[in-house]
């Protein structure tokens, strides 16, 4: 296939992007926020991925928004590709999308796929966004039927511009157990990274903390800005806080605090980012 795959389970973040140079891997599969992170960390050693014959990036694990799959690709000179899956039905694999990018094909001759209500359970028109239930056609061991997903999506009907009539599902909004509730409004966490992906010198790296004063919950975001940012005046980060914070109140409804920190400090993983943080 023309492909190089380096395994790179265990060592430093820096020795996973120097693997990738050494062996000139053209395939990097990870979650979307971890491949941000080599980015980074290969920045901080000299390496630059678009320098790289890396050539494509296999990404799911975690919800991510169209604008951090152009922030990939821009970075990393790369295409970036969506992948679905889940532990309990066979990890990664159940869909995926083509180079046509207009949704991932699901792989119908194991997999039937139903879009229902999340609430009332009732099952929802082909088109309309709700909640991802599977049930395995091949599985042997242990099969699933009408398992739920919690993974709220769209089935798409319509044939993909690559040829393929398989049924497609768009890209994920969120989970229906993710989604927060502040003061009456409800809203999922992927919003928020949204409109920070839209802001010049804010970072896709961010968490959302949640605290309780009274009977009254609070909302904290903290984003991580670029270097050039960072150094800026204070007053001029204080601007930027207030953009923010009017941003996501006009956006999502929601009030917030919104506090700009230093590049790389809040940490990263390998699997899934802790995006949200809940102290109440």
């Amino acid at each position: 296939l023309g492909m190089t795959v380096v395994p790179m389970s265990g060592g430093s973040t820096r020795r996973q992007v120097q693997l990738m140079r050494d062996f000139g891997a053209t395939v990097l599969s990870c979650t979307p926020s971890y491949a941000l992170h080599l980015y980074e960390e290969g920045l901080a050693c000299g390496i630059d991925m678009k320098e790289l014959p890396l050539r494509i990036g296999i990404f799911g694990g975690e919800p991510w928004t169209q604008a951090m799959c152009r922030d990939i690709e821009d970075k990393m000179g790369i295409k970036a590709y969506n992948i679905y899956g889940l532990s309990e039905v066979m990890g990664p694999g159940v869909a995926m999308e083509c180079q046509a990018k207009h949704g991932m094909h699901i792989h119908e001759d194991h997999f039937i796929a139903e879009i229902i209500d999340p609430v009332t359970l009732e099952p929802k028109p082909l088109g309309e966004e709700g909640e991802l239930v599977l049930t395995t056609i091949t599985k042997q061991g242990s099969p699933l039927i009408r398992y739920r997903t919690h993974d709220l999506t769209e089935l798409i009907p319509e044939p993909c511009p690559c040829g393929r009539t398989h049924l497609r599902i768009g890209r994920l909004k969120g989970r229906s157990d993710d989604m927060l509730i502040i003061r009456g409004v409800n809203f999922f966490p992927s919003q928020v990274e949204s409109l920070l992906l839209e802001v010049e010198g804010v970072s896709p790296h961010y968490q959302i903390i949640l605290t309780r004063t009274g009977n009254l919950d609070e909302v904290e975001v903290c984003v991580e800005v670029s270097e050039g940012v960072f150094s800026d005046a204070v007053k001029d980060l204080q601007r930027l806080e207030r953009q923010l914070q009017k941003g996501i109140k006009e956006y999502l409804g929601v009030t917030t605090r919104v506090r700009l920190v230093s590049p790389h400090s809040i940490s990263r993983s390998e699997g899934k980012m802790q995006r949200v943080i809940d102290k109440r």
